[in-house]
Parts: C-alpha cells; sequence; structure tokens
C-alpha cells in the first residue's frame, strides 16, 4: 500500500524521463538483467546479457531511485533516473553517468567495503571452535560494538555529508536500525532536497507504523506493572506440573525470568541474574524461571551450565509458551519482579538495573 501509494504520488506530480542504461564485463551470458523500481520493488524493464553486455531503454518518473539487478548476482546497483545515460561495468561495480550517479556509485562502493570488513570481523568469529568463541566472548563483545559504532557512524556520516543532493535517498531506510528513529527524524524533516522525495516519504510512513506497534507492545508489556501477578502452570524438568502462586505472593520478593537455552542474549545476560540470586536469596529474593525452548535435553542442559540453581518450569512450547499470551513476552530476555504480596513492580530488569533494585529492596 505505502508503494503504491507513493508511486501514485509521483504519477501525479513527477514527470517522465528517459532512460539509457548499458552496462559491459558481466559475468554470464544469458543472464537476465532487471530494472527495478525501489519503491514498488519490481521490474519495469530487463535485458539478456550478450557478450558480456546489455542495454536497456525507455521512459520512467524523473530522479526515481532505480536499481539494477543481474539474475543470481548478489550485488545490485542503485541509479537515479536523471535522464543521463548510465553505464555500469559489472567486473569491478563501478556505475558511471551523470555527477549524481557517479557520486552514488562511490558512496554505495565505499559503503559495501566497509560493512565486508565488519562482517569480516563478525565471521572470523564465528568460525571460531565453540569452546574458543566462549573463551574470547569478554574482548569480542566490547570490541565488536565499537566496530558496529564505527560502522554505523560512517554510514550516518555519508548521509549527511550529501545533505545537499538525493544521495541519501538511497540510504535513509538503514538508518532507523544503524542510529535511531530521532536521527532518522531528524535528516528526514530536514530541508534537504532528499527529505521529500517519494520515496523518502514512503520510508517514514513504513518506520513510523513500525515504531508505533513497537510502542504499542512496549505498552502493554508496562501495563503489567502495579497489577497482581497472573497464575499459569508448566511442568519442571522432572515433568511434574506447578503453579506460579507456588512461588509468587508467598511472602518473598520473585524474579520471574524469561529465557532459552538458543537465546544468545539470554547466556550473556544470565550471570547478572545469578550474581542477583547469590548475593540475595538468603535475605529473601527467588527466582523462577520460564523458558521458551522446544526441546528438553538443551533446557535441562543450560540449567546446570549455565549454573541457574532455582526453581525452573517450561511448556516447551517455543514462542507458544503460556506465558507469552499471559504476559505479552515478545523477545528474550525479559523478567518480571513481583513483591512478597504478588504485585509486579518492575519489569526488563537488565545488566545493573536488577542489582540495583534489590540494593534498594534489602538495604
Amino acid at each position: 500500500m505505502l508503494a503504491l501509494a507513493a508511486t501514485c504520488m509521483l504519477a501525479c506530480t513527477g514527470k517522465s524521463v528517459q532512460y539509457v542504461i548499458a552496462g559491459n564485463n558481466a559475468p554470464q551470458d544469458g543472464t537476465v538483467v532487471y530494472l527495478m523500481d525501489i519503491i514498488s520493488d519490481t521490474p519495469i524493464d530487463s535485458a539478456i546479457v550478450a557478450d558480456g553486455a546489455f542495454e536497456m531503454k525507455g521512459k520512467a518518473l524523473k530522479d526515481a531511485l532505480l536499481s539494477v539487478q543481474l539474475d543470481g548476482w548478489g550485488w545490485y546497483f542503485p541509479v537515479f533516473n536523471d535522464g543521463e545515460p548510465v553505464q555500469i561495468n559489472v567486473a569491478d561495480s563501478t556505475v558511471t553517468g551523470s555527477e549524481l550517479n557517479t557520486k552514488l556509485s562511490e558512496c554505495d562502493r565505499g559503503d559495501g567495503a566497509r560493512y565486508a570488513e565488519f562482517n569480516r570481523f563478525v565471521q572470523a568469529f564465528l568460525a571460531l571452535p565453540k569452546a574458543e568463541q566462549e573463551a574470547r566472548e569478554a574482548e569480542f563483545i566490547p570490541e565488536y560494538q565499537a566496530r558496529y559504532e564505527e560502522y554505523a557512524d560512517s554510514y550516518v556520516g555519508m548521509i549527511e555529508d550529501n545533505l545537499d543532493n538525493l544521495i541519501p535517498v538511497a540510504f535513509i531506510q538503514n538508518v532507523p536500525m544503524l542510529a535511531d528513529k530521532d536521527k532518522f527524524d531528524e535528516l528526514v524533516s530536514s530541508d534537504a532536497p532528499f527529505a521529500k522525495h517519494p520515496y523518502v516519504l514512503a520510508v517514514k510512513r513504513k518506520v513510523d507504523d513500525s515504531f508505533a506497534k513497537e510502542k504499542a507492545i512496549e505498552d502493554a508489556k508496562e501495563a503489567f506493572i502495579g497489577q497482581k501477578f497472573i497464575d499459569l502452570e508448566e511442568p519442571a524438568p522432572d515433568g511434574t506440573m506447578h503453579k506460579l502462586s507456588e512461588y509468587v505472593g508467598q511472602g518473598k520478593w520473585v524474579l520471574v525470568d524469561f529465557w532459552a537455552s538458543w537465546c544468545g542474549p539470554c547466556k550473556a545476560e544470565m550471570p547478572n541474574v545469578v550474581a542477583a540470586y547469590k548475593k540475595y536469596h538468603g535475605k529473601g529474593f527467588d527466582i523462577v524461571g520460564i523458558s521458551f525452548d522446544r526441546e528438553k535435553d538443551p533446557w535441562v542442559k543450560a540449567i546446570k551450565e549455565w549454573d541457574m540453581p532455582w526453581i525452573h518450569l517450561s511448556d516447551l512450547q517455543y514462542w507458544k509458551n503460556a506465558a507469552s499470551g499471559l504476559y505479552s513476552v515478545n523477545s528474550i530476555p525479559d523478567n518480571l519482579l513481583i513483591d512478597p504480596e504478588g504485585t509486579v513492580v518492575a519489569r526488563g530488569l537488565r545488566g545493573n538495573a536488577l542489582d540495583e533494585r534489590l540494593a534498594e529492596i534489602f538495604k
């Protein structure tokens, strides 16, 4: 719907200009080349590679963001339809044409090289044996974060260096993920030439809708704070059924911890939870772990290997776990801190936040 609306806007307000897009040094004769409209994600033209070359001619809306894609080829070439001929050298991924499209190609290839460098770092770690990954995890995580932030800064910087032209149109969709929505809103609400491009307006609507849905989910989660806990019944590892009410509302502070053995962030967070348990258990603090696993063996193995000496329950229904619907759990790790009377007082306490809250309670 967004694509159709934006396309309609272009059709109503823009004008068509001719495109001439030629390519050489393509890898294999007979390969189909598509000219795609980025907004509708549909082909508007195609050609067949012959003697390593191809050519497409036609009309499209002025300044429309298009992409040239070779069937089976991992890379695609973004171009603006500004009315000037475009030449693509598939072998080295360069695009030449107008000043705008030549610069767009430089930015695209530069970004691709920076991302490839970041990805090589990640893949090198993932290629290590599992035991070595675990041993080096503590040093990998801060370096990963530093490299990710460096890449994200370079990406946003590339956009900010081109606010006087349309190049940001081709990259704006990744800003909410790499930076944040505030930076995205700042850029798309500016007076820069790219900000009123139909593709940018379509992306903005999509991002706004996505964040509105996320906020509704978070609001639903936060709504449990101040409310009495909702009871549920699930089996322990030995198969015996237990109700949450056996442990919650019985005079202790209880953390209901939502996790799973397959969840990397859960594993990274668990040392904080274990430390809190060991520090405050003797003072009246307990934990009930509710796992979103789907197989018993990995669940039981993680309980032992992650040193989690508290009550554990799971219906082994993965995301269909009963707790998911009752407590709006759509991501893990997540947790509920419940007071001795059974009232939820906090949610999503991670890192130092859990220890800080318990320190206030048991001071």
